[in-house]
């Protein structure tokens, strides 16, 4: 089953990080990508840039608005996610919980679905093209 891991981080917090320790973190990261993908956990990783250069996109009535930024006022951004295969929610937050990104910010752990159509799932993702 695949499980979207969100991670949450106050942007003020890494925006004075200081570059050895920004590295540190990254270096963190991309080991656990290795680490992941060797034992068959491993979909997707991104990192994102910051919440100031979002843009959300809402259609109403045929309408379509732009409003800067996210959505809710909040400390924690979205600054990354991971996308993993893990045979149940108790293996994903295992998986979750070794991202670097945990120790000071929180990951959310949501299972991903199919989407259906007259009853028969669909992946959505391009690897099921």
């Amino acid at each position: 089953m695949r499980y979207l891991c969100l991670i949450y981080l106050d942007e003020r917090e890494l925006a004075v990080m200081p570059e050895k320790d920004m590295d540190d973190l990254n270096a963190r990261h991309l080991e656990l990508n290795n680490e992941l993908l060797d034992a068959g956990h491993f979909v997707e990783a991104e990192a994102l840039q910051p919440a100031s250069d979002t843009t959300c996109v809402r259609v109403r009535n045929g309408r379509t608005t732009l409003t800067d930024g996210p959505f809710a006022e909040t400390k924690e951004m979205v600054a990354g996610f991971y996308v993993i295969e893990a045979r149940d929610l108790n293996e994903a937050i295992q998986v979750a919980a070794r991202i670097p990104s945990a120790t000071f910010g929180t990951v959310e752990v949501r299972p991903c679905r199919d989407l259906e159509i007259a009853g028969v799932a669909h992946k959505a993702s391009r690897k099921s093209r």
